[in-house]
């Protein structure tokens, strides 16, 4: 598959899913790309330094 492809693909998904929504094409990709994705990446960012702290401590208490 080529990226072309896959790109209209997702672009009819899109065209698809906003009449359901209630919104047009432009409203969900701002919701998708402006809202959602950056407020899941600060998410998964600070989810992850959580982890490695857990780590890290654990690590700490239990030498291998």
């Amino acid at each position: 598959m080529d990226y072309n492809n896959l790109f209209h693909q997702c672009a009819e998904f899109l065209r698809w899913l906003a009449p359901i929504l209630g919104l047009t094409y432009k409203e969900v990709n701002i919701w998708i790309f402006v809202i959602n994705e950056p407020l899941i990446f600060y998410i998964m960012v600070f989810w992850i330094i959580k982890l490695k702290k857990q780590i890290n401590a654990l690590q700490t208490k239990q030498p291998l």
